[in-house]
């Protein structure tokens, strides 16, 4: 089998968690990997590289003084990063800087023709602002790859679809006035859930107006409400003509999430990553994000990748 789509995995990244008690626990990439292999998957897979990322690449999103207070924290583990959701843990600078790294190693992958699409599943970490933690997100490796993606790689229309129950504030506000960054996100009405953000008004600031998409769900929608507001995206993606597409496709989204309220299948996975090759002549690299129920983070995930090697 020629292995076209690219796959980041491995002790470096499955590290990052906090704890076996927290819903954003160890066993989410072991789980994931898991499931590839039942289900055949595993072997028709490209291994993608997984480094530590540089501190110039993490400050190209995230502040100086930001990166110190991560470091130094970073030493003990002791502490928060935030007002509570996000604790501290011994290593997490480097362990959360190899997942950046691994972000930017698949997405390199796509850009030098190794593989066609990539899937890294401890990623997505859309949260994180420049300046700061968030919704257990240290370091937003969205956030870098957009920006690598514009300064490195020179790309001047990027693609960033999320449909992670919670809204990626951290992506959306971090470049609310940018015009080369396309975003569209379906997420559960932030009236009813964190983070409070991303409604339909919110469609960027300055020269970024009217290239932000904020779709809000209502709590209980699920496949068929999905699958009405998707073509928006679709429409919105044709407008704009990306070179490159993001997809952050948290599986809190589905059915049976303990800390969310929308009701998709995996079906509505496996749709958004389909659709999404159409576009930016297939180059499509997608993150795993939330998902805090085990079956439901195998299953949606695994659909991903399942629909990614189909189309490769």
């Amino acid at each position: 089998m020629d292995k076209r789509v690219g796959l980041a995995i491995g002790e470096e990244i499955a590290a990052y968690g906090f704890g076996d008690d927290h819903p954003f626990g160890y066993d989410r990439h072991d789980v994931f990997v898991d499931a590839l292999e039942r289900q055949g998957l595993l072997d028709g897979l490209r291994r993608t590289p997984v480094r530590q990322a540089s501190d110039d690449e993490l400050g190209s999103f995230h502040s100086a003084g930001y990166l110190a207070k991560v470091r130094e924290l970073s030493k003990t583990g002791a502490g928060y990063l935030d007002l509570g959701d996000t604790p501290a843990f011994a290593g997490m600078y480097e362990i959360t800087a190899c997942v950046v790294g691994a972000v930017l190693e698949a997405a390199r992958a796509i850009i030098d023709g190794d593989v066609d699409r990539g899937f890294v599943p401890i990623a997505g970490l859309h949260h994180a602002s420049r300046t700061s933690a968030a919704g257990f997100c240290v370091f937003n490796d969205c956030g870098v790859l957009i920006e690598q993606l514009h300064r490195h790689w020179g790309f001047e229309r990027i693609a960033y679809v999320d449909i992670d129950a919670h809204h990626g504030d951290g992506v959306y506000y971090g470049f609310a006035d940018k015009p080369w960054l396309i975003f569209a996100d379906l997420h559960e009405d932030g009236r009813y859930l964190y983070p409070g953000t991303g409604a339909a008004a919110e469609t960027g600031t300055g020269e970024g107006e009217g290239f932000k998409l904020n779709i809000p769900m209502a709590p209980g929608a699920g496949d068929r409400e999905f699958m009405a507001a998707w073509p928006r995206v679709e429409e919105f993606l044709e407008r704009h003509d990306p070179q490159f597409v993001i997809l952050q496709c948290g599986a809190d989204s589905l059915a049976g999430d303990p800390i969310t309220n929308l009701r998709y299948t995996p079906a509505a996975h496996g749709h958004a990553a389909a659709r999404l090759c159409r576009f930016a002549g297939g180059k499509v690299l997608a993150l795993g994000g939330g998902g805090y129920n085990r079956a439901n983070l195998a299953a949606g995930w695994s659909r991903v990748v399942k629909e990614l090697m189909a189309t490769a």
